[in-house]
């Protein structure tokens, strides 16, 4: 699933007590469509702790000037998630949604080199991938046309040279995924990152898809229901009967979480009935703890995009902690890891992609698309080990370039390789290497 999170609280002041009632918006016509701001400059503003109550102000007259305004009032609903305001957003995007389903990003160039079409879904900000900060300041134009299964597409459909599938990988996206499937065998564009390739990223999926591939680790990885954990706390079950290479330490996390959320290590048996009682979820994932600790004392968490199925880094995480969240990780207060994160971008490609291309080719070639990121560290003995595989990755340039000088001509490497990408699989019918 898709791993976007920027949110500032505390700033949402009377904005909500202000908006027009919803239900006189949705029997209105919609206007002519503006563009989009767009996710990624207004998550530039809250990512660098700036005050986006006054841009929710500005939307907020645009609409109340205008209330058939779709992109003022899904720019608003953008605004409102970042804030934190989450139910109110949403509710938003709805209205938005109401008036229109297809919405072109402001972008760099008149005209474009290239129309991308981002097929997306209703929802928060982990649904989709988000694909503005890979083309911001570019001269691809991004369209997002909203889909769902009980919606028809449109006809015809908006004018596009490329499509791309930015839903992510979860249980609820599931049967969208599927129904994208059906819709998308004749489309008349190529496709990147077909629906049924990006339905196989499950953590269990990516597990299955990649654990004999030489030179890596990736322990197997299971879905277990409560049920069946309770039993396994009250010692009625051993874990070995469930999981293949698995004894404690296990971890376990909620099917469909993020960001660490609800991950735990667990070390015994009595451990799980604990774990659960703070835990409301019905099903869990659960695979052997792999120690990974550097000789400093430190885990490293690397964050590799395959363009084309060209491996480029995009983050390297150190901290003392094995859930590794860049965020929380301490590089942004220590110059040490900043300066080691530096070094490891610059010998990428001569050390850590040739040191492990066999099995980054392999990687690339088993997932199949055309875009799609995995995090990853390495196990004691060398080897890749993996943690997951995901289109949705977040990847952009929005870390202050006074902290991290060598960021953003590592993410302008990434953000030009993926737009030759596009203007090459514009041209021909994307690979498939998957059964």
């Amino acid at each position: 699933m898709g791993n976007f999170s920027v949110t500032q609280h505390g700033r949402r002041g009377n904005l909500c007590e202000k908006f027009p009632p919803a239900g006189a918006l949705r029997t209105l016509e919609p206007t002519t469509p503006r563009k989009l701001t767009g996710l990624a400059p207004l998550a530039r503003i809250a990512f660098n702790g700036g005050d986006l109550t006054p841009v929710a102000t500005h939307y907020l007259e645009r609409w109340k000037s205008d209330a058939a305004d779709a992109d003022a009032v899904m720019d608003l609903s953008t605004v409102l998630q970042l804030m934190g305001e989450q139910e109110q957003g949403l509710e938003l995007q709805s209205i938005a949604l109401d008036l229109r389903r297809h919405y072109r990003v402001v972008g760099a160039t008149e005209p474009p080199a290239l129309r991308l079409l981002s097929i997306h879904t209703p929802g928060d900000l982990t649904r989709n991938n988000t694909l503005e900060f890979l083309v911001e300041s570019t001269d691809v134009e991004l369209q997002l046309l909203y889909v769902t299964e009980d919606t028809p597409l449109p006809d015809p459909l908006p004018d596009h040279d490329l499509a791309i599938v930015s839903v992510c990988q979860s249980r609820r996206n599931h049967s969208l995924l599927q129904h994208l499937e059906g819709l998308m065998k004749d489309w008349p564009r190529p496709v990147l990152c077909r629906p049924r390739l990006i339905d196989r990223l499950s953590r269990d999926g990516v597990a299955g898809l990649l654990r004999d591939i030489p030179g890596t680790v990736v322990p197997a990885t299971i879905t277990l229901a409560r049920q069946t954990l309770e039993q396994l706390g009250r010692s009625e079950m051993v874990i070995s009967e469930l999981l293949p290479d698995g004894d404690f330490p296990i971890i376990i996390r909620p099917v469909d979480s993020d960001k660490g959320f609800g991950l735990a290590k667990i070390t015994n048996a009595d451990e799980i009935v604990d774990y659960l009682k703070g835990r409301p979820e019905a099903s869990f994932y659960t695979a052997r703890f792999v120690e990974y600790r550097n000789d400093d004392g430190q885990y490293r968490k690397y964050r590799i995009v395959f363009i084309g199925g060209e491996p480029y880094v995009c983050h390297m995480a150190i901290s003392p902690s094995w859930i590794v969240h860049y965020m929380s990780a301490g590089m942004f207060e220590n110059p040490e890891k900043r300066a080691e994160e530096a070094r490891f971008f610059e010998s990428f490609e001569e050390d850590f992609a040739l040191r492990h291309r066999h099995a980054l080719r392999l990687i690339a070639e088993r997932l199949a698309l055309e875009y799609v990121g995995i995090d990853c560290g390495e196990a004691p003995d060398g080897r890749l080990l993996l943690f997951e595989a995901d289109s949705g990755m977040t990847v952009h340039s929005m870390d202050p370039p006074e902290l991290f000088p060598y960021k953003r001509p590592q993410m302008r490497k990434v953000f030009q390789a993926f737009r030759e990408m596009l203007l090459h699989m514009g041209e021909r019918r994307p690979f498939e290497n998957a059964a």
